[in-house]
């Protein structure tokens, strides 16, 4: 698939009659069959910028959640000349692109004003390269929680203090709030300056030197030791949500062993070029996309794709960046530039997701920009309206509305959607499929019917040739030859595996002359002043003897597909009288999973559907070897009936149809990534099958780089998962807020309990989103 994919995009010279895609013409990599998919206005493309821009990349040290990267991005976007900003937080890298010559080290600058330190990702590299683990775990472990640990041993000695000296133990609290509290107030006023005036920082200090003012010294150092724990826990949690992204950058090595001339030597991956030949070793890993030079090898890609056992390949195949050759030494050819093979082209997937969020995570985006503010309104109010209308103690207000302050914080709230998302999102990944972000996680979850093309998808879109059957005086032999050589040029499937055949036969194939292909209807091209046509038999301009019309259905009873093979002299005057001289015909084999696949999404309730470009009888022939059930998917809305499968499609029937049942159900189309194009952007979600090509990951919604159909129930039950898990998140977070609020307005609950219950809430809901890495399918 992966072949036929990538091939057509940049060599179609004919296509087969009796594929629906005919009607797509002379595509290029520019036509509306093969744009990006749907995203929403404010979603930007992140490897497409202008050639007047300059372009930088940077590693954001210290972020631990989304709500860090929304800091960087709007302290940089505050810079002159930057034209466009994004923090993929997943990766840690900063993308910028700005017109100013000036802008690069000002951007540096306010990164490091807005509290996080940033490194160019050439220099990541290097230092990542000559790295040494010098630091005892001990000693890093002191170092990354020293505040922490000093904070703990200020209030500890505090408390034992106390005992025989209150004063003293006062004081100490004190100064241990303060010396906390400094580089606290420092994060705060850098984000105030750099845009983002209502952080937590902002919060949490506020509600520190409320504390101190009314006395609570004990209380406003336990502060500050709560938010700097719960800081720290989501730093951690932060760094689980990326393991798998940084497990998959290290698939790739350092270094290769290239053969020059007949000799080893030892090169950096980055200088490898499309062309250089390299020998890998059993058990190491293959540096970059690359065609197999020797004759065969069993290759692990299971961290790529899923497979669970090594696949064996043999000499001509495609092997992806990162795969672990198991049995020999082997020589590759390198395909891939750098920073654009299979690894390189999923990072930049993983990234541009962080770009498409789900509809509940844009909303809950905006609600946490003007909730923070809003609650600071509403503190506010409870600080000063009891004691100036009705005569209450400032002292107890003061004190719970700084309670309300610190319960108000949105971070639990707003990490809720973006953990599970991103959880959802790595496990997804690691099975082998990619999903494109937030939005088509959750347009996967309310899938009710799920539509499939037949060859490529259901099928393995390997046709062989069954039958070559010459009429009147020709023999199959001729009827081969002669639609060999119309076919020759065309990548399609069908036509490969014709032209195969005539090899194989050794069969002598003539060139063709105007070959071109007719939209809906066939191909046809002049031999030795012959026009010669391959149409499908329900195309033909010409009435057929019954006898050849028995034979025709007799094969597509089979669940073959049938092409009639005609001919006429070539005249001056246009007419061409068209005679039959021969039947062709193929039969793709169904995948074995397909069964299996099917049975999984009947259990989830989800309807499946065929759509094809074959004859009526060939797909009720491949519905059957499915167990297709015939009960309609839909018949509610305008008496619109939807059968379980649907033939003689053309690409634009396939796209109305689509069209019309998504008015009634909420609709996923599953194709090849090209010739379904128009059809998949039709439907509510889609996802293509391949290999984890260009042309797979840039068509659809999602991709299944493994082609194991059994996944997609997989996928829909992990969408489901991870919408319940968000709905769990949000309950959590917005439950606790609610019932601490009311707590500490009637004074039941204070300062470190509201602390307690933010960074509670973090922790929960992050660890919660956790849950989704172990993820297993139940069907």
């Amino acid at each position: 698939m992966s072949d036929k994919n990538t091939n057509t995009m940049t060599n179609i010279s004919s296509i087969h009659p009796l594929e629906s895609e005919a009607s797509c013409g002379n595509r290029t990599s520019n036509s509306s069959c093969c744009k990006a998919p749907k995203t929403s206005q404010n979603e930007q493309p992140l490897h497409d910028a202008n050639p007047n821009q300059s372009r930088a990349e940077w590693h954001v040290l210290g972020m631990d959640c989304p709500s860090c990267a929304r800091k960087v991005e709007t302290a940089v976007a505050k810079v002159v000349g930057v034209d466009s900003v994004k923090v993929l937080f997943a990766t840690e890298k900063l993308v910028v692109n700005f017109s100013s010559p000036a802008s690069k080290l000002q951007i540096e600058t306010a990164c490091a004003d807005a509290g996080f330190k940033t490194q160019s990702m050439q220099a990541k590299s290097l230092s990542d390269s000559n790295a040494q683990p010098t630091t005892r775990p001990v000693a890093k472990f002191i170092s990354e929680n020293i505040s922490i640990i000093g904070i703990a041993f200020g209030m500890l000695l505090a408390a034992v203090i106390k005992t025989w000296s209150p004063q003293l133990s006062q004081w100490l609290f004190t100064l241990t709030c303060l010396l906390g509290l400094v580089p606290i107030l420092k994060s705060a006023y850098r984000l105030t300056k750099s845009g983002t005036p209502f952080a937590i920082e902002t919060l949490m200090s506020v509600a520190a030197i409320g504390a101190l003012y009314l006395g609570e010294t004990a209380e406003a150092a336990m502060v500050l030791l709560l938010f700097l724990i719960g800081e720290r826990l989501e730093g951690i949690a932060a760094s689980r949500a990326r393991s798998g992204v940084q497990a998959l950058m290290a698939l790739v090595p350092e270094n290769a062993t290239k053969i020059v001339n007949g000799e080893r030597t030892t090169v950096s991956v980055a200088e490898l070029v499309p062309g250089d030949i390299i020998e890998v070793s059993p058990g190491s890993r293959l540096p970059a996309d690359g065609q197999l030079f020797s004759e065969i090898v069993s290759i692990d890609a299971s961290a790529l794709t899923g497979e669970s056992i090594p696949v064996e390949h043999q000499k001509g195949d495609n092997v992806m960046a990162g795969s672990i050759v198991v049995d020999r030494v082997v020589r590759f050819k390198i395909t891939s530039k750098q920073g654009d093979n299979a690894i390189d082209r999923i990072l930049h997937l993983i990234e541009d997701a962080e770009s498409r969020k789900a509809p509940l995570e844009r909303f809950l985006d905006k609600f946490s920009r003007w909730y923070t503010p809003l609650m600071m309104v509403v503190a506010l109010l409870v600080v000063i309206v009891p004691p100036m209308l009705f005569a209450q103690p400032w002292e107890t207000w003061v004190y719970r509305g700084l309670a309300l302050l610190l319960i108000a914080c949105p971070c639990a709230l707003v990490i809720s959607t973006p953990a599970a998302i991103t959880s959802g999102l790595a496990t997804a990944a690691k099975r082998g499929a990619l999903i494109k972000g937030g939005a088509a996680l959750e347009q996967l979850g309310k899938v009710e019917v799920m539509a499939f093309d037949k060859t490529g998808t259901l099928t393995q879109g390997k046709p062989q040739v069954t039958d070559v059957v010459g009429l009147s005086e020709f023999t199959s032999s001729q009827v081969l030859t002669l639609a060999a050589a119309v076919e020759v040029g065309s990548t399609h499937p069908l036509a490969t595996s014709l032209i195969d055949k005539a090899k194989r036969d050794n069969l002598d194939i003539p060139e063709t002359q105007n070959k071109n292909a007719l939209a809906g209807i066939g191909v046809r091209g002049e031999i030795d002043g012959t026009l010669v046509q391959i149409s499908s038999p329900s195309k033909l301009d010409i009435e057929l003897d019954a006898s050849i019309t028995e034979q025709i259905n007799k094969l597509e009873d089979q669940g073959k597909t049938v092409v009639v093979v005609s001919q006429t002299p070539v005249m001056g005057n246009g007419n061409h009288a068209m005679s039959a001289i021969g039947i062709i015909a193929w039969q793709d084999r169904i995948r074995e999973d397909a069964k299996a696949a099917l049975h999984a999404l009947d259990k989830l309730g989800i309807k499946a559907m065929m759509l094809t470009g074959d004859n009526p009888r060939s797909a009720e022939a491949i519905s059957q070897q499915l167990s297709f059930s015939s009960q309609a998917v839909n018949s509610q809305a305008n008496n619109f009936q939807a059968m379980n499968y649907q033939a003689s499609l053309l690409p634009k029937d396939k796209v109305q149809y689509i069209e019309q049942l998504s008015k009634h159900s909420h609709v996923a189309m599953v194709g090849d990534g090209i010739n379904d194009a128009p059809a998949m952007k039709a439907a509510n979600v889609s996802v293509a099958m391949g290999a984890g090509t260009d042309v797979a990951l840039e068509t659809a919604d999602s991709a299944l780089t493994h082609n194991r159909l059994t996944e997609l129930p997989a996928m829909i039950e992990l969408s489901r998962a991870t919408l319940s898990n968000i709905r769990q998140n949000v309950t959590i977070a917005l439950g606790l807020k609610a019932v601490f609020l009311v707590t500490s307005l009637l004074g039941i609950t204070g300062l470190w309990v509201a602390v307690l219950a933010d960074s509670g809430a973090t922790a929960l809901v992050t660890l919660n989103a956790l849950r989704l890495l172990r993820f297993k399918p139940k069907n």
